[in-house]
């Protein structure tokens, strides 16, 4: 017997529950077979700990409003519609709808089917059900629109289902992105015949679950997509197969089986099986998981659904299993149109919005009384008509699927007798290809074949593929070094202008290489003319979301800009206009404008973000090491640097966060439509946009926000790197500042470094800064000097030790101006010899044996990194630091074993998983093996050195591999017996 229970204040609220709501569905009920003791004391202990299943957790969302005729009546959004049908039981139109009244209900009628008008006060509750609820499983827009649309309607109901699922908070926390990178689609065959051919797959392990389950066995028919999902405490052959028997003894025994390569799928127990049953078993390729690519896919709706409704700890996802199932198998498959409980049974099942809709005065659906064989026969008739319709929709799915796969690519045409290129295996490597030609055109053979004319070969007309060809552009004669020809007599005005541009700083810019060399560099240019445009491209990869923390408008008032630039800031103005990088504003957002000269003299306009930032969220995306950029670039024989032109502007802003960018000038207010500078998300922005651009070129490119770098190590590598990276950069969107790029220098500046043949060097003009810097008279100033020579501390043999006095005025308790003392003076002059000394380090090379040597003092710690022949070592990087004030009471020997456990630590990058030198004062080591059971601090450091192998070097007194003194301080000169 069911008991219904009705509050007081749900009765005072005019509600009622749903109707036939089987309380078996609730836990805790007690309905159905009895159970023993031991069942009961084992469930006992297994839910005692465990929160009550939340599947209807949310019960006050199933209160439902009798009076839905009243809220018809009373809702100003439906006033229009009822204008149509006025008091008649048959009015107007809706489109291709009817409008009708039936017991005071407002339907919406199309082909006999009704669908009741919902009101707006009830519009949230049916889309809560349709979307977040377990039986809904928090699908995608389109599947959730196909849900309601069957029921109900209402009007702009597809903007608000797609509002919803676009503001679901579960959804947005846990959105997947889709991949873009794949291969021309190759459709399967279409099944008709519902599970003569199905797949399955392993999901786990997962968080093992109360119930001891720690996997879920997939099962996908190819023909209804009719889902199955059984949990598993083991992934073995027998425990698979005790599920397949629950499957095919409830669907039968299908013809074909398509599993991967897993050792339970592929058992001799599996096959035995498959050979008693007449199963046809079918494996992927390895690592080719996309031949089973509708379990595959499902795996993954699966998870994100789980991932919805399972708990924090994540023990109960078996229990949300048939929830989620009724869920996906509910609503039509994209490539069938109709849903699996429509094409196993032959109609769909009953849920949750069909308990509301009887609620709300639908009428129920009545079959009639029909005898056994009729209703049969109409069932199979339904069934015929259901999968017959479904493979006609599946061909057309794999026709728009397939065409939404090839939009990357594009139509290519060659007409008779015009030359083309062709790809074909180089003579001198049959694995390597390259462009030969050019050849002439004979004529076309099919849609995307070609009969070329080879003069040289014994069979002189062969046929190639499209992709094989590319069209031949032939080229004036003319000097290659003097000037580039555009590859199109049609190129826009700006594209022209820039490469004449080009043309006349060409002879600047590649005086460095050979005529051929240039003449190379130049063909590349051809290839992408787009890219060099004096002004900023607009990329289609990203767009930059400003998401605030805090809504409230900020206001500021504007920085007073100097009478006479005001003129200049107004041209700037015009010039981003022009540019449309900015645009007029109505915002209620305002930051101030912060006038910065550049360089050449110029001004550039930058915006105070600083009261933005502070309620804006942050971009953690990780931004690349410069040392590891270093160390890839320096050994490249062949070096290019590309700058593009305003970086930042070549990315879109998003239309809901330009107001938060307002500024205001003398001309007005205006806000820009491009990422601008000054918000501490764009650096992370352009980085991840950096990133895309160049993925697949990791080898040859890296790229530092705008500064691009391609590197090679031989001439024809580069000219293919170049071409390559040029296209990505073209096919992004993005253009190019071609008067600060470098084209295929042995030798290049980068991040502040002058680089190339395998050596690191400071720039020149930083020395010179250093070199020209007076004596700082306070703190900021030591701090500022500190701050110009510690970039290039890696080229200053113990640099924390040499720079100590310095760094010690800068501490809070000393005065200000400075007390400058002879050892600041000396300091501040061996600074500033050493780095004017023209220090070179070489660039690592990980097929040699590294060389590492330490060395301590009174006052900080130092080593040395280095390659090379014995007594011929060259440097690889310098590290040094200052001993904490509880270090310097360590005794000599302590100071020693703490340099080389510190400079291990920091050097493990290079070091770890390979043999080394360590050249040190062997009594350091000598000392930590024999006292480090006497210590817990001596222990800590004998344990890190345990997963290093390196062979001990006498030490040479006072001297590094470079075969310079380490000239300290007198006060900081290593003690007697300190290496």
């Amino acid at each position: 017997m069911r008991r219904e229970v009705v509050t007081r204040a749900q009765a005072s609220a005019g509600v009622e529950p749903l109707p036939d709501l089987d309380s078996s569905l609730v836990e805790g009920s007690t309905k159905g077979q009895k159970k023993t003791r031991r069942q009961k004391r084992f469930e006992k202990k297994l839910w005692s700990d465990k929160p009550e299943i939340g599947a209807l957790s949310s019960v006050k969302m199933w209160e439902v409003p009798q009076d839905i005729a009243v809220l018809q009546r009373e809702d100003e959004t439906l006033k229009g519609l009822f204008a149509k049908v006025g008091t008649s039981t048959k009015g107007g139109c809706v489109g291709k709808e009817v409008l009708e009244i039936e017991g005071g209900v407002l339907f919406s009628v199309q082909d006999d089917y009704k669908r009741l008008v919902v009101p707006a006060t009830c519009r949230p509750l049916v889309l809560h059900l349709a979307h977040s609820i377990p039986w809904a499983g928090h699908l995608g827009r389109h599947k959730t629109y196909l849900r309601i649309s069957s029921r109900f309607y209402w009007p702009s109901m597809y903007k608000d289902v797609q509002q919803y699922c676009a503001t679901c908070p579960t959804c947005q926390k846990i959105c997947v992105p889709r991949k873009s990178d794949r291969a021309l689609l190759q459709p399967l065959p279409v099944i008709s015949t519902p599970f003569r051919r199905i797949a399955m797959d392993i999901v786990g392990p997962l968080v093992r679950s109360s119930g001891g389950y720690e996997y879920i066995l997939v099962v996908s028919d190819y023909a209804t997509r009719f889902p199955e999902a059984f949990p598993l405490r083991t992934i073995t052959a027998p425990a698979v197969l005790r599920a397949l028997v629950q499957l095919f003894s409830r669907v039968g025994i299908p013809d074909e089986i398509l599993t991967d390569q897993g050792t339970n799928f592929t058992s001799r127990l599996m096959q035995l099986f498959h050979r008693q049953l007449g199963i046809t078993g079918i494996r992927t390729t390895p690592y080719h998981p996309q031949t089973d690519g509708l379990v595959e896919r499902f795996n993954q709706t699966l998870k994100r659904m789980l991932q919805r409704f399972v708990d924090d700890t994540g023990k109960d996802w078996d229990r949300w299993l048939p929830f989620l199932l009724f869920a996906y198998r509910e609503v039509p498959q994209a490539s069938t149109g109709f849903s699996p409980f429509e094409l196993l049974y032959g109609w769909d099942v009953q849920g949750p919005l069909d308990l509301l809709r009887k609620t709300w005065g639908a009428p129920p659906t009545s079959e009639g009384c029909k005898g056994i064989v009729q209703f049969v026969m109409e069932m199979r008739e339904r069934l015929a008509t259901y999968l017959d319709q479904a493979e006609l929709n599946l061909q057309e799915a794999q026709k728009t699927q397939k065409a939404w796969y090839d939009r990357q690519a594009r139509h290519r045409e060659f007409k008779p007798g015009e030359r083309v290129l062709l790809l074909l295996p180089s003579s001198s490597n049959k694995l390597l290809a390259k462009w030969q030609g050019p050849y002439n055109v004979v004529r076309k053979m099919g849609p995307v074949t070609y009969e070329i004319f080879h003069p040289e070969k014994k069979r002189q007309k062969q046929t190639y593929h499209v992709n094989l060809l590319k069209l031949w552009k032939e080229r004036t004669p003319t000097s290659p070094v003097l000037m580039v020809q555009p590859g199109d007599l049609e190129e826009e005005e700006d594209e022209a202008d820039t490469l004449e541009s080009l043309t006349c700083n060409a002879p600047q810019s590649l005086v460095h290489l050979t005529p051929e060399q240039a003449a190379s560099v130049l063909r590349v240019f051809d290839e992408v003319p787009s890219l060099f445009v004096p002004k900023p491209g607009k990329t289609t990869l990203v767009e930059y979301v400003i998401r605030l923390k805090d809504s409230t408008p900020i206001r500021q008032r504007p920085y007073r800009v100097p009478q006479q630039l005001v003129e200049k800031l107004h041209l700037e103005v015009q010039e981003m206009l022009k540019l449309g990088v900015i645009e007029p504003s109505q915002s209620e957002w305002c930051s101030p404008v912060v006038i910065v000269f550049k360089k050449n003299g110029t001004l550039r306009i930058c915006i105070d973000f600083r009261k933005l930032n502070s309620i804006a969220e942050f971009d953690a995306y990780p931004m690349p090491r410069i040392d590891d950029l270093l160390e890839r670039i320096g050994a490249a024989r062949y070096i290019t640097t590309l700058d593009l032109c305003k970086g930042y502007w070549q990315v879109p802003l998003d239309k809901t966060s330009r107001p938060y960018t307002a500024f205001r000038t003398p001309a007005g207010l205006f806000q820009f439509t491009v990422m601008p500078f000054g918000l501490h998300g764009a650096p992370a922005m352009f980085q991840r946009l950096m990133d895309k651009v160049l993925a697949g070129c990791e080898e040859c490119s890296a790229a530092y926000l705008d500064d691009v770098v391609v590197f090679s190590p031989t001439w024809e590598e580069h000219l293919k790197h170049l071409s390559l990276v040029l296209k990505k950069i073209a096919q992004a969107g993005l253009t190019l500042n071609p008067s600060k790029c470098e084209w295929a220098r042995e030798e290049t500046r980068y991040l502040g470094y002058q680089m190339g043949r395998g050596q690191i060097r400071p720039q020149l003009d930083k020395i010179e800064a250093v070199m020209n810097c007076p004596r700082p008279c306070t703190k900021k100033e030591v701090r500022s000097f500190l701050g110009l020579t510690g970039w290039y501390r890696r080229f200053v043999p113990h640099y924390a030790t040499i720079a100590a006095p310095l760094t010690a005025l800068t501490m809070k308790n000393q005065r200000n101006p400075v007390n400058w003392t002879e050892e600041c003076e000396q300091a501040f002059c061996t600074l500033k010899t050493m780095l004017c000394s023209s220090p070179v380090l070489k660039s690592p090379d990980f097929n040699e044996r590294f060389l590492v040597q330490v060395d301590a003092s009174g006052v900080g710690l130092g080593a040395v990194l280095a390659q090379g022949n014995p007594g011929e070592e060259r440097p690889i990087l310098y590290l040094s630091r200052k001993l904490q004030p509880r270090e310097t009471r360590y005794s000599a020997i302590e100071k020693e074993g703490l340099a080389i456990k510190w400079a291990l630590d920091s050097l493990r990058y290079y070091l770890l998983g390979r043999e080394f030198d360590l050249e040190t004062d062997h009594r350091a080591l000598t000392w930590i093996q024999s006292m480090k059971d006497h210590n817990s601090r001596l222990t800590r450091w004998y344990l890190a050195l345990q997963p290093f192998k390196f062979v001990i070097r006498q030490s040479r007194e006072g001297k590094c591999c470079c075969g310079l003194s380490f000239k300290v301080a007198p006060e900081c000169q290593p003690s007697r017996g300190e290496g």
